[in-house]
């Protein structure tokens, strides 16, 4: 037997992972593959949302591979009838396999000699013959249903934005000198994973600029999320700052603590049913959430309280110098982002992921920490997903980056997406 403990740490463009030598026990195979396919994520498209792509397509895969062998569940993907494998087929070798043949066709060429090495290390913890043989087959065929299904499904594609000029049209930072463009705008015509289309859960969108809903989302925001905010408390620009960082780490390593032996203790395939259900429901509350906020194009709160004597608001008032506490000065590598307001793209992730594990669990009544590398070792603390998922909103009112409106709204956009994954996929077969 082998055991084998992975850490993987990204630091810029370097991915280290330690193998421990073969001869003992051996590890938690499907959690250390999805820790790597997270960690390989970051280099595949290093944005925040970008990344929900390749960890669906890594776990995706590895459902259906796992899924195949012990057949209780519906498949994503897979014809279960062209896969003959035997209910006894390893599924450590179905999951590396699938997560493996996934990750080297959409990383970069140089990582794939490690991604390689780390296959094999797997591998070889496995005995030869029929058992580890079926299990490569199941992981090959998921593997490759994947990749076919995703083949030209609109990643990276060319996308342009419409700026407006007129009071609530958006527009970026430094237009029209120099804008900071979106990275990241074909994600809402990317083909989705599970929902039918893109804007199948289109939002009721933002309030009217002279509505008094407006007035208050925009005094709010005004308040406790400038820079200089006296109203803001301590926690509540640690909990900003904590969450601006990409939803796929900070919920993927969330997935493998509850996971655990020493919380819910799930065998293979239940992990592999909940990596997926996470990471494809986290992929379309993205793809819904960039599709609905390209087509409101509702301006930040940076550009509506600097123009704020333009929108016909008599109780919104104007500070054409005002400043969120997102921005370059605080040194944390922070600013406006380059998109839309309305919905809020981690709202809408948020919703699907937190509403998803929620599901899976059967209660929203969960005690957990999660972590940020904004704040490395420092975890934030809930006792309930809804009370993460109400943070989440609130956080992003307090970094001065969206009207609360966007937050409420990209989490019921998120919920929706949870709720049809729910009721279409991952599902037991009825006997």
């Amino acid at each position: 037997m082998f055991r084998s403990t992975w850490r993987t740490l990204c630091t810029g463009a370097a991915l280290v992972v330690f193998l421990a030598a073969p001869g003992v026990a051996r590890a938690d195979v499907i959690g250390d593959w999805n820790a790597t396919a997270q960690a390989e994520a970051v280099l595949i498209r290093p944005t925040a949302h970008g990344q929900a792509r390749g960890m669906a397509m890594v776990q995706g895969a590895v459902y259906d591979a796992v899924n195949a062998v012990v057949r209780t569940h519906q498949p994503y993907l897979l014809d279960l009838e062209k896969v003959d494998v035997q209910p006894f087929a390893s599924q450590d070798a179905a999951a590396a396999t699938a997560a493996h043949h996934v990750l080297v066709k959409i990383v970069a060429p140089e990582r794939v000699a490690a991604l390689d090495v780390a296959y094999q290390a797997t591998l070889n913890a496995i005995p030869d013959g029929p058992i580890e043989q079926d299990g490569i087959k199941a992981g090959e065929a998921a593997a490759q249903a994947m990749l076919d299904a995703r083949k030209d499904d609109g990643y990276m594609a060319a996308f342009t934005p419409t700026i407006g000029t007129n009071p609530g049209n958006w527009r970026p930072i430094g237009w029209p000198a120099t804008p900071a463009y979106d990275p990241d705008g074909w994600v809402g015509n990317l083909k989705p994973f599970v929902i039918e289309s893109q804007s199948q859960f289109r939002s009721d969108g933002p309030n009217a600029l002279t509505s008094g809903e407006y007035a208050k989302d925009y005094n709010e925001v005004k308040e406790l999320g400038a820079l200089n905010s006296t109203k803001r408390t301590a926690d509540q620009t640690t909990a900003a700052v904590f969450w601006q960082f990409p939803p796929a780490a900070l919920y993927n390593r969330l997935a493998r603590d509850l996971a655990a032996p020493a919380r819910y203790g799930l065998d293979t395939f239940k992990q592999a049913r909940l990596y997926a259900m996470v990471n494809l429901a986290m992929a379309d509350g993205a793809i819904s959430c960039w599709n609905d906020k390209y087509h409101w194009a509702f301006w930040r709160p940076r550009a509506a309280i600097r123009e704020g004597e333009t929108d016909g608001n008599a109780a919104t008032i104007g500070d054409p110098a005002w400043e969120s506490l997102f921005h370059p000065s605080t040194g944390a590598g922070l600013t406006t982002p380059p998109f839309p307001d309305h919905p809020s793209g981690h709202g809408c992730v948020s919703g699907a992921v937190l509403r998803t594990f929620r599901e899976f669990f059967g209660t929203d009544k969960v005690a957990f920490d999660i972590n940020s590398g904004r704040f490395p070792n420092q975890p934030r603390h809930f006792e309930r997903f809804s009370l993460a998922m109400k943070e989440v909103v609130d956080a992003r009112v307090w970094g001065g980056i969206h009207f609360r409106t966007a937050d409420v709204q990209g989490a019921v956009m998120g919920k929706k997406v949870a709720f049809w994954l729910q009721k279409h996929y991952f599902n037991p077969v009825k006997r």
